[in-house]
Formats: structure tokens, sequence, C-alpha cells
């Protein structure tokens, strides 16, 4: 992957992957430390369920709040903004003296969490050449996953000497990338003159005028035309899906395999790991395919593979196809991820980028966290083979999302992948 971009320019997107990485390193230390908050604060399932639910809260006010700034105003102030919040909320953690503190905390660390994403995909899609940023977005997507490996190496060296609350204090990590960004990246142009006017693609006639009316960038932008709203729609629709299939798989799937297979927990910790692995590689392979033969044809095949193994997945009755079918899973139903930040970067105006990332994610964000409780009652009143129907239907619900959004056929998508001019006022 060859990019002309200078010093600085790799600076700046290697900083903000890295800190797409940190999120999931944060978030991933509450399923570390979640029996011994239980213990402490003797917690019902209800109550420790919420911990969960109050952060995919506060991701979702985050991301709508600080995507609106990063487009009115610098995005790189705003970004770095985010990953003190979440940094600094996830760190005071470790003295909460009871769970109402704690729901308080892991709200404010959601708020971080939920603006960088989308501020971070904005940053790079001005800085990397849009046929590229499949690839781009992918690499963010990894280091996500990377993030989550992470957080379990520091889980487990960690976890048994500092206790639960020490290991919160790790959080503190991305204020090194905040340092970084400070005294090692300098603005680009398109920064230095965001908070004065934002920039916006020529070839949207509309748009500029708006611009140069002064009209400040607003989520209702994401619904001011009947076509516009449609596809923000369906696109809410198919990062819902995405989110329920993820969190249906991480969260459910281990317990389901002990259930039914008597597999250990040391087994199904390996198979968590062959997943994220298959993740990472269908991630990057997603997003060479994105920027290859189009959006349509990537996601189409993605979406198909995606419902087809994880029915297959019920098949599963030794610990060898248990690992091989985690990877394959992993790969389609994770690997659709990495391309969300690049089409959406396409779909709409560059003036509105942050809102658009952020919005259309953490509503699914929002949305799919629901899934973890409807497979639980699917779970105990039809069983395990009904699960896998449930999250195979919702992947061809998505394909019938993606099939009715306009502009991701292969040549109105890459007629978009053209330079154009950055107009500024």
């Amino acid at each position: 992957m060859v990019m002309n971009l200078t010093k600085n320019q790799f600076r700046t997107v290697a900083a903000a992957i890295v800190a797409s990485g940190t999120d999931d390193l944060n978030v991933m230390f509450l399923s570390f430390s979640m029996s011994s908050i239980i213990a402490e604060f003797s917690l019902s399932g209800g109550q420790a369920g919420l911990i969960a639910t109050i952060t995919n809260l506060g991701m979702l006010f985050g991301g709508l709040f600080f995507g609106v700034l990063a487009d009115r105003y610098n995005k790189m102030t705003v970004f770095k903004s985010t990953l003190i919040v979440f940094s600094l909320a996830t760190a005071l953690i470790f003295f909460a003296p009871s769970v109402g503190w704690l729901y308080v905390l892991r709200f404010i660390a959601g708020i971080g969490v939920g603006g960088e994403y989308g501020i971070a995909l904005s940053i790079m899609a001005g800085i990397v050449p849009a046929n590229r940023m499949g690839r781009i977005s992918s690499l963010n997507g990894v280091a996500g996953q990377v993030g989550s490996i992470a957080s379990a190496l520091v889980a487990g060296v960690f976890l048994s000497a500092l206790g639960w609350r020490g290991l919160f204090l790790f959080g503190l990590f991305p204020l090194l990338v905040v340092l970084y960004l400070q005294f090692f990246v300098k603005a680009e142009p398109s920064e230095e003159h965001q908070a004065v006017a934002p920039l916006t693609i020529s070839h949207e006639k509309k748009d500029s005028q708006e611009l140069k009316q002064g009209k400040k960038p607003s989520i209702g932008d994401l619904f001011n035309t009947p076509q516009i709203a449609k596809q923000t729609i369906l696109l809410m629709v198919m990062t819902t899906v995405q989110i329920a299939g993820y969190f249906g798989m991480m969260n459910w799937l281990p317990t389901m395999m002990q259930n039914q297979m008597g597999i250990s927990q040391n087994n199904s910790s390996l198979w968590m790991i062959t997943t994220i692995v298959g993740m990472s590689i269908g991630m990057l392979v997603f997003g060479k395919l994105i920027d290859t033969i189009g959006p349509r044809a990537s996601y189409g095949i993605f979406l198909i593979c995606s419902a087809i193994a994880v029915y297959l997945f019920t098949f599963v009755q030794s610990e060898i196809t248990m690992l091989f079918g985690g990877a394959l899973m992993g790969f389609f139903v994770n690997g659709m991820f990495a391309g969300y930040g690049a089409i959406v970067t396409r779909l709409y105006d560059s003036r509105i980028h942050s809102i658009a990332n952020n919005t259309i994610l953490n509503v699914g964000r929002a949305i799919g966290g629901f899934s973890s409780v409807i497979i639980g009652m699917i779970m105990d009143g039809s069983g395990i083979p009904m699960v896998m129907i449930f999250l195979a239907t919702l992947y061809l619900i998505s394909f019938a999302a993606m099939m009715m959004i306009g502009g991701l056929k292969r040549s109105s998508y890459q007629q978009k992948t053209e330079p154009v001019s950055l107009v500024t006022e």
C-alpha cells in the first residue's frame, strides 16, 4: 500500500489508528474485572449488566456531541479532548467508592470513546487518498482487536497483583497519544482553517453554497433530504446488525460451547483468540476488496457468507472444527466492520464526516447492544440452533438494507474516489 504522505501526515494517521486501539483497551477492562466488581459491590446480575448499558449510552451521547464539535471546529483539538475524557474517567474508576460512582465514570468514559471513533476516521479521510481509505479503515479496525488482546494480556499479568481497581489505571495510556499529537504532530492545513470554515467537496454544489452562507454542520444534515435520510437509516440498520452480531458472537458463543460441547473455559478462551485473529485478517481483506471491487460487491459477499458461516457453526462437534469455525465466522462477521468508515466518508460531504461516522455507528452500538438480551431470551425458550438462525437472519436483513443504498455500485462509488478540490473560505 503505497501512499505519498508527508512525514507529518503519516504521524497523524498512525496516531489516529493507535488511539482507536486504546478505545477497545479501555472498554475491555470491564470484561476482565466484572466478577471482582460484582463481588465487591454485591451487585445483582441486572445491576452488573447496567454498567455496560450505561457505557453504550455514553458512547451514543459522546458520538453525537463530539461529532458536531469536530465538524464545526478544529478536529484535532476535539480529537485530543475525547482521548483525555475517556482516559481520565477510566483511571478515576480506581477511586470509585460505590457502584453509583462507577456508573457515572463509565458513562463519562463512554462519552469519550463514542466521540473518538468518527473523528479519527474524519481526520484520516482528510489525509489519505480516497481510493486507499478502505485499507486504512481496516487498519483502524485491526487496532481495536489489538487493543482487546492487549487488554487481556494486561489483565492476565496485573489483575491478581493490582486488583480490579489497579487495572483501570492503565486507562491513562491514551494520554501518551495526546502528548505525541501535541508535541510531534503539526496541524494539517485543513485543520488550521477548520474553525473558520469547514471543508467541503467542490462537486457537491448544495453543500458548497451552504458553507458560503455560514451554515454550521449538524446532525440534521444526515436527514435533510429524503434520499439522504433513507441512506442514513439504512446504514444505521447495517451497523446495528454489525454490533448485534459481534456482541452475540463474543458474549454468548463461548457459553453456548461450554454448555453444548463441554468445552473448558481455557479452550473457549482459545476460541476467542482464534476468532479475533480471523476478524483481523477479515478486516484487512475487506479493506482491500472495498477499494478494489467497490462496497456493494464486497458487502454482498461478506454478508451472505456471514449468514452461512453463523448457521453452519450450529453443526460444530469437535474442538478442531470449533476453532476453525470461529476463525472463519470472525473473518466474515467482523471483517465488514472495516468498511463503514470508508463508505461513510464517500457517501457524505466532508463537512459532516465526523457527525456521520459517529452518529451512524453509535446508534448501531446503542440498539445492537440489546442483542445480548434477545439472544439470552431465545436460548431460554428455544435453544442454540434458534439463536444461530436468528443471527443468520440478521445478516440477510443487513444485505437487503445494503442493496437499497444508492451509490454503492462500483461505477458510482469509484467516481467519488477521484481527486477532488477542497474549498475553504
